[in-house]
């Protein structure tokens, strides 16, 4: 089955239209700036804003991702991004000069350009002032990202507790950020609690010599997953369910992976993925649970096999899956494990209260086995996808999707499973070294759909 196409942002590529939905105050998303291997980071230079040794850290970085630099706005320049440092932010007076002259060079902003704010939570013993100063950059960078036309987005990055601001492990973040890999990822914080280790320049395979294996792989975000996991070097073992064999075979042809016909649901799934990706590749580097259902009923009307199967897809097996994992020797010395978590479990869903459990739980589950992968080297993650384009999305009513796709703020249209799969494959690599235990929405900053 064909996913949803969004037949309205196709008609906005001729300027007739465009001009039409202008005069009648209709949306006008613009074609989002997406990755492709060998283009430019960015459309343009990089305007760095902040004073201080952290704002003087990042400008000495930048220059090491291929980008130029500006620490004042050039009259006329179309800039590529806009970097705010706050992170000596201490009380609300620090924040006025940088947020209006960020808005002061807005207009300067290309298509498709990212601003980033890099500063620290507001946690921990801290003056009330200084707390104050850095729950603002949040509510100031949200709102922004709200603001943004173009397909531009805007995010941020959270300095953990004696990280600098130009640590290799910011800078990896920062570029996932500022790149195109990151155009559905928007109004959304990542916090990096470590430094990391060497900055890698070279990014264009960022996963070779990894094993990794995706679970629920033969169609939509999974089979989008592991197509990006391959381009970016790693080898792959996609994993599904036996009467999707057809499918996952086509996927696993396609891009040069191995197929492997397995319920993850049986007691062992653990030990038939460990022994199949270790016998062809010697270890397993990178675990994505991607496998998942719905069997959506208000709870009123729910029934106790529609509740265990969502439940036990969706989060008890991953939870065995994961111990399997982590007793055994196979696993590789620095393991990344990601989860697909869904904007239902963070916000609700009617109509979804056993899926909102289930994805509600892999949030949990992530955060508390945080110290579990740390202890092997290595990190866990989740990724809560929004409204995108798939088979699950191409089945709602056509009014419904079609309001659900206009009702994101800037971005104003649905996600595709690209999208979903950049995120992953970013948290599955070297540069998402200081992220662990959180989850990353990848939903245009919306929390609409599943």
């Amino acid at each position: 089955m064909a996913t949803a196409q969004d037949n309205y942002l196709k008609l906005l590529s001729h300027p007739v239209a465009q001009e039409v939905a202008g005069r009648f105050g209709l949306p006008r998303p613009a074609a989002l700036r997406r990755y492709r291997p060998g283009e430019p980071l960015l459309p343009g230079p990089v305007l760095l804003l902040g004073t201080g040794t952290g704002a003087d850290a990042v400008a000495g970085t930048l220059p090491g991702l291929g980008l130029q630099v500006r620490r004042q706005a050039a009259s006329g320049e179309r800039l590529g991004a806009i970097v705010a440092v706050l992170d000596e932010a201490a009380g609300p007076a620090d924040l006025a000069g940088p947020a209006l002259a960020l808005g002061a060079a807005l207009r300067d902003l290309a298509p498709g350009g990212r601003i980033v704010t890099i500063s620290r939570p507001a946690g921990g013993a801290l003056p009330p002032a200084a707390a104050a100063a850095r729950q603002g950059v949040q509510g100031l960078l949200r709102s922004l990202a709200r603001e943004l036309r173009g397909g531009a987005t805007g995010n941020g990055i959270l300095l953990g507790e004696g990280v600098q601001a130009g640590a290799p492990a910011v800078l990896g973040v920062l570029r996932f950020l500022l790149s195109a890999r990151s155009a559905y990822v928007d109004g959304q914080f990542l916090q990096v609690d470590g430094a990391g280790g060497s900055f890698e320049a070279a990014a264009e395979r960022p996963l070779a010599g990894k094993a990794a294996v995706v679970t629920g792989a033969a169609r939509g975000i999974g089979a989008a997953i592991a197509e990006v996991l391959r381009r970016d070097g790693a080898d792959v073992v996609v994993v599904d369910v036996p009467a999707a064999g057809e499918q996952l075979a086509a996927v696993a042809n396609r891009i040069g992976a191995t197929a492997l016909q397995l319920d993850i649901t049986g007691p062992a799934a653990g030990a038939r993925i460990l022994e199949r990706t270790a016998g062809r590749h010697g270890r397993l580097d990178i675990v994505v649970h991607n496998a998942g259902i719905t069997r959506d009923k208000l709870l009123a009307n729910m029934d106790a096999d529609r509740w265990k199967a969502v439940l036990e897809v969706n989060l008890a097996a991953p939870l065995r899956l994961n111990e399997a994992f982590l007793a055994s020797d196979l696993l590789g010395p620095a393991p990344r494990f990601v989860c697909l978590a869904s904007t239902s479990g963070i916000a609700g869903n009617r109509g979804q209260t056993n899926y909102a459990a289930s994805k509600a739980g892999i949030i949990g589950m992530v955060n508390a086995s945080a110290p579990l992968l740390a202890a092997r080297g290595g990190a866990i993650n989740a990724v809560a996808p929004g409204f995108i384009e798939t088979e699950m999305t191409a089945r709602m009513p056509a009014a419904t999707r079609e309001v659900a796709r206009r009702l994101l703020p800037s971005l104003q249209q649905g996600g595709l499973p690209q999208d979903v799969a950049e995120a992953v494959a970013f948290l599955a690599s070297a540069d998402a070294a200081g992220i662990n235990g959180q989850t990353l929405r990848v939903c245009g900053q919306s929390l609409v759909g599943a």
